[in-house]
């Protein structure tokens, strides 16, 4: 048998990262349908609107306070065991409710999934940079931007069926990770570096170089603003519509559909602007995603709306992979694992803080819109300070 340090990823090992990467987009998506069939089913409990739009956001709290100790893990303990036991842990406590008929234990469930989602994203961050040099990871973090939107929507409408079919069927949707623990087990290898012996002999032995405190706290202050960008219109753009007069489901949805597809746009542009560096292509998603915020904030009707959803959507598109990428330059083998346990604790904590900042902006500026204005604003001018604070290429670090 090939040893794993002679072995190249391919196709499979791609695939599998990309799915297995969409698992904690599942947790967030498909429990849209079922919130108001939960409501309506513990009706007669006093807490249930407040408990059952809370459990949606719940992993992602867990994921911010933990993905850091989740990286220290990967490092200690190498890559494969830890994403095989989190995802296996996904797939269970994720279907739990479909056995449980108790909010406060549906809760807990949430947040133990939350523990494996920052296991899986943590590690599956670590192995794109492990696996791949800078073209391959370009290659397949542009390919998860394009699979995404297509790949959401069709949880969504999973999501849906399920949901019209009981109060708690929508859970067996979370049995897609055991359908990648079986994928990873086949395809995923634990990787090496240079120094084989050290690795796999002595996992956890001391570092041979010091962590780049300096180039992580950079991107972990960068992703926590970009996060907290991001999330903006993903949790108060039904509000905005709202606010424009636009309050019929059927129809926002229609009015959607093509400027959500920009994403796919912003994906592409990650991908061919990757030989320009870091720092343009921050400067080119925060300002997309800045000036999208600002014209939907300013908007007078749907053209207005549909027409900042393109420029937002497009920013988006091109968030997660940059940001990923850029972090992914700063870390040797070594201190990879930690180095992506704080990129992901710093954008789980923007999805934390944004609607918190959001409502604070809303207070100041008397609506949803002024709020979205202010976030544009906001947006724009974090762009041109990175501009500035990151320097114009990072040098690629020793691969494994």
């Amino acid at each position: 048998m090939t040893s794993s340090a002679r072995r190249q990823p391919g196709i499979p090992q791609g695939l599998t990262i990309v799915l297995t990467g969409f698992l904690p987009i599942v947790a967030i998506v498909s429990m849209f349908p079922a919130v108001p069939a939960m409501i309506a089913h513990f009706a007669s409990d006093p807490t249930a609107p407040t408990k059952v739009p809370a459990m949606v956001s719940a992993p992602g709290l867990t994921v911010a306070i933990l993905a850091l100790f989740a990286g220290l893990l990967v490092d200690k303990f190498g890559r494969r065991r830890l994403l095989l036991w989190s995802t296996g842990l996904y797939g269970f406590v994720g279907m739990a409710p479909m056995l449980l008929d108790n909010l406060d234990h549906i809760y807990a469930s949430r947040l133990l999934l939350g523990v494996a989602e920052a296991a899986i994203l943590t590690t599956v961050n670590t192995l794109i940079g492990d696996y791949w040099d800078e073209k391959g990871r370009y290659r397949w973090l542009s390919m998860q931007g394009i699979v995404g939107p297509f790949f959401g929507s069709a949880v969504i409408f999973t999501s849906g069926y399920l949901a019209s079919m009981s109060w708690n069927a929508v859970f067996a949707i979370y049995g897609v990770g055991f359908l990648c623990f079986f994928a990873m087990l086949a395809f995923i290898y634990e990787p090496e570096n240079d120094d084989t012996a050290r690795k796999m002999l002595g996992i956890g032995a001391e570092a041979s170089t010091p962590f780049p405190w300096k180039g992580v706290l950079l991107f972990g202050l960068v992703t926590l603003f970009g996060g907290a960008l991001y999330y903006v219109f993903i949790i108060n753009g039904g509000i905005v519509w709202q606010e424009l007069g636009v309050s019929d489901p059927k129809e926002i949805g229609r009015l959607t559909t093509i400027p959500s597809m920009f994403v796919i746009v912003g994906a592409l542009i990650f991908w061919t602007t990757g030989r320009l560096g870091a720092r343009t292509q921050l400067t080119i998603f925060l300002l997309l995603l800045g000036s999208g915020l600002a014209v939907i904030g300013s908007a007078s009707d749907w053209k207005g709306m549909v027409a900042g959803m393109a420029l937002q959507q497009t920013g988006a598109g091109m968030a997660v992979p940059t940001l990923i990428a850029w972090a992914q330059g700063y870390l040797p083998f070594e201190h990879r694992g930690r180095g992506m346990g704080v990129w992901t604790s710093a954008f789980f904590l923007g999805q934390f803080v944004s609607p918190l900042l959001v409502s604070m902006a809303r207070t100041s500026s008397g609506s949803m819109q002024g709020a979205f204005l202010i976030a544009g604003g906001l947006g724009i001018v974090i762009a041109v300070v990175t501009w500035f604070i990151v320097t114009p290429r990072q040098a690629e670090p020793a691969l494994a």
